[in-house]
């Protein structure tokens, strides 16, 4: 993959699949948290990143983006909402924040996630010769801090910050699929991707047992999405033959490689959880969640399928590097929800609504959410 190709890449995923799910539903289902906090990258970003460095990014901030749900654009690198969205609706929350629009009202949540953030800082950047093609420098450590900060507008003590955290749900992520989309940009290869997933993993383990060291006792740890369905991918990666291609149309070599990240997470959870057998440390499987509306698109109301991207500027999954969704030459689909993919790095709020319920009310949570 030339480089040129692979900055396009790496510029979406900063800003940085699929049955129409059921209305993710009210009330918690016997879960009553009263608050509600995120960590993590685009999946995840409510609008720090567009708040952070509004001209670096400012495509987020215009239309299309927001064009569904909030009919404006909000720094989410969607059409609308999502799956934190989604989850903060389900349990009566307010939708979070962006920690860094430093909103006064805190109590009920707040949102840490940064578009284009690492699970790993800058120092291990510099150790694989990667660290001039990071996009920022507000990794998962540093969100933490952020949390740190925010603690005693929350809590005065220790024993209060337990109490008022055992009603407090901690979504620690989706976060490392930057970490890998780095080195890819750098010109590493998957066998060194490899290399890099026992310690990518054990950030996010890391991150987690520090909240549970702080008070959190409800946890929610994302997998990674597959990458080998995303049509960035797919067109700026393409496969050599067609056996490089499962029976959806996804790349099997990206795909396996996010299944064993999240293989590796899963394992040092469980680890986790016999540490802390107080908290409730549960598994969000985003790769299942994703692929059940890739294998069956049209059973989720998906009728241009998983890999057509709904934003863009044509190709064959209407992915263009040189005319990404919101650059002159794009345009935009008239039915966001009719696909899963938005931009071609990001998916549509259907999407992320169906992964919502997937997690809520399907078997893609272990323990189970609710």
């Amino acid at each position: 993959m030339a480089i040129s190709r692979l900055s396009v890449l790496v510029a979406a995923l900063a800003c940085c699949c699929l049955a129409r799910p059921a209305q993710c539903g009210g009330g918690g289902g016997g879960q009553n948290y009263t608050s509600m906090f995120s960590f993590g990258d685009s999946l995840t970003d409510t609008g720090n990143l567009l708040v952070s460095s509004p001209l670096s990014f400012n495509i987020v901030g215009h239309f299309p983006y927001g064009m569904t749900y909030f009919h404006r654009p909000t720094g989410r690198c969607s059409d609308g909402r999502l799956v934190v969205d989604f989850l903060a609706q389900a349990f009566g929350l307010p939708l979070l924040q962006p920690y860094l629009s430093r909103g006064k009202d805190v109590r009920q949540g707040v949102n840490f996630a940064v578009g284009g953030a690492t699970a790993m800082d800058p120092p291990f950047f510099e150790g694989i010769g990667a660290s001039d093609k990071l996009w920022t420098n507000l990794s998962l450590s540093v969100q933490l801090d952020w949390f740190e900060k925010l603690k005693p507008l929350l809590c005065s003590s220790p024993k209060n910050c337990k109490k008022y955290f055992s009603r407090s749900l901690f979504l620690v992520g989706e976060i490392g699929g930057n970490d890998y989309n780095y080195a890819f940009f750098k010109g590493k290869t998957l066998d060194d991707a490899k290399s890099y997933v026992p310690t990518v993993s054990s950030a996010i383990i890391d991150a987690t047992e520090r909240l549970i060291k702080g008070g959190a006792m409800h946890l929610v740890v994302p997998g990674n999405l597959p990458m080998g369905c995303s049509s960035a991918y797919l067109t700026l990666h393409p496969g050599r033959s067609r056996g490089d291609y499962d029976a959806v149309g996804c790349l099997k070599t990206y795909n396996d490689f996010a299944q064993r990240h999240n293989a590796m997470v899963q394992q040092k959870l469980q680890v986790l959880r016999l540490k802390y057998p107080e908290a409730r440390i549960m598994y969000a499987d985003y790769y299942g969640a994703a692929m059940a509306f890739a294998k069956n698109p049209k059973q989720f109301g998906f009728k241009q399928g998983p890999l057509k991207t709904c934003c863009g500027g044509g190709g064959p999954y209407n992915f263009n590097p040189k005319a990404s969704c919101g650059v002159r030459g794009s345009s935009v689909c008239a039915d966001p929800s009719a696909y899963a993919n938005w931009d071609g790095v990001h998916l549509t709020e259907a999407a992320y609504h169906a992964i919502a319920d997937s997690i809520l009310h399907g078997p893609y949570t272990s323990p189970r959410l609710l």
